[in-house]
């Protein structure tokens, strides 16, 4: 492609895949979204190696043995896995197949932000047998943090940017906004985005160390509490979720069905302690978005938040959004309590989720949500599912460290009406 650097490029959604503990397939998870489903179960596994809670979103193990050979799943991390099945999907409602991929340049952007499994494994295997020789090629590629991208690049023939954004909980939000500047400024025409998180019982053992999650193992349903009195801790999930990202005229030309429009991202740093959450930085990142997409809070219909059920968390995202959307009309929603905390790839999951509503018209409920505290009574909670057209939302995602994320989005139909 020709380079032309400015910033009047618009930036839209053609493809979405998601695979994760409620569906494996975007009918699934609308079905899931609009009913409250929630995906959390417990994993024995965990107590077994010492966790103090067993609660996990419950992600099924894709089969992979039909649909790529053999030597391209052995560098496969189970993340990686994860991805390139919702990258799979996403492709195929993009109008992306083998051939097209082959003859034009498509960049790969996830967040990912660690691989324990094939570390641990390869660690165990030199214990027992002090022979790096015996390892094998795959634990390499499986191990290494830019695993789902220098996969997917190789089994989708992708060929314009490729790294890996590692912002903790922000990183699949991060990958979204970071591709959507890059076509922005024309330097791509489409850029795959996307978050993936492992669920195995050796990724999370260190955050169940600090007590952050739920001790509700009696009643995995109810255990995630996004902005509830009662929360206790969130509960942790994984999957991976995957966006085709495409400049606009580029997909009109091409006849590619618009599914929603990337208006704006916003970006902060707490600058304070590694674990200290910020109204301050949450607001920033939610006011840049904001002023970058030409909207205002009264302009937003749904706000999609990170809340995921932790004590100090969930009050500080809340004391933000309040200062923004006090006596706005927009609703407000975790999706967390139906998912647990999706970590790497929440912020990109939360997207996928956010554009399968304003496609199906309808806010998912904030579950579980049944005694508000001082810092989220004056929100707008969704607690039962709303049906209404969605025209403009907005989705936050923060993470350890102090990163914080905040997208945009604008309904394709609307963007069309608007032109």
């Amino acid at each position: 492609m020709n380079y032309e650097l400015n910033m009047d490029h618009r930036v839209v959604i053609t493809g979405l895949g998601i695979w994760s503990c409620i569906g494996t397939t975007k009918e699934e998870v609308a079905e899931s979204l609009r009913a409250g489903r929630v995906g959390i179960g417990n994993d024995p596994d965990r107590l077994a190696y010492g966790y103090q809670s067993d609660l996990t979103g419950i992600v099924p193990e894709p089969e992979l043995k039909p649909l790529l050979h053999r030597r391209l799943r052995a560098g496969l991390s189970q993340e990686a896995a994860y991805a390139f099945m919702a990258s799979k999907e996403a492709f195929e409602q993009a109008g992306m197949d083998e051939e097209y991929l082959l003859r034009n340049e498509v960049g790969v952007i996830f967040g990912n932000d660690s691989s324990s499994k094939p570390v641990i494994e390869t660690d165990r295997m030199l214990v027992q047998r002090p022979d790096t020789a015996l390892l094998g090629s795959g634990l390499i590629f499986q191990s290494m943090n830019s695993t789902v991208n220098m996969n997917l690049s190789s089994i989708f023939h992708l060929r314009g940017v490729n790294f890996t954004v590692s912002a903790a909980c922000a990183s699949g939000s991060h990958s979204v906004g970071l591709g959507y500047l890059l076509i922005k400024q024309g330097l791509q025409d489409t850029v795959l985005c996307g978050g993936a998180q492992e669920v195995n019982q050796f990724a999370m053992a260190s955050f169940d160390a600090l007590g952050a999650f739920s001790k509700r193992v009696g009643e995995p349903l109810r255990a995630a509490r996004p902005f509830d009195r009662d929360r206790d801790g969130l509960v942790p999930s994984g999957g991976a979720a995957a966006l085709v990202l495409e400049d606009y005229d580029h997909a009109v030309q091409r006849g590619a069905a618009i599914l929603a429009e990337v208006a704006g991202y916003g970006f902060s740093s707490n600058g304070g302690g590694i674990s200290q959450p910020s109204d301050d930085g949450s607001y920033t990142a939610m006011m840049r978005a904001m002023e970058m997409a030409g909207v205002t809070s009264s302009d937003i219909d749904y706000v999609n938040a990170h809340a995921t059920g932790t004590p100090q968390g969930d009050t500080f995202e809340a004391l933000a959004l309040d200062r923004i959307f006090h006596g706005q009309r927009a609703l407000i929603s975790s999706t967390k309590g139906m998912t647990g905390h999706e970590c790497w790839m929440a912020g990109a999951s939360e997207l996928v989720y956010c554009t399968l509503m304003m496609q199906h018209g309808f806010v998912a409920p904030n579950v579980n949500f049944e005694n508000p505290d001082e810092a989220s009574a004056p929100l707008n909670i969704a607690t039962k599912t709303v049906e209404m057209p969605l025209n403009i939302v907005l989705s936050n995602s923060f993470g350890f460290g102090g990163t914080n994320s905040a997208v945009v989005l604008r309904r394709g139909e609307f963007l069309r009406k608007g032109e």
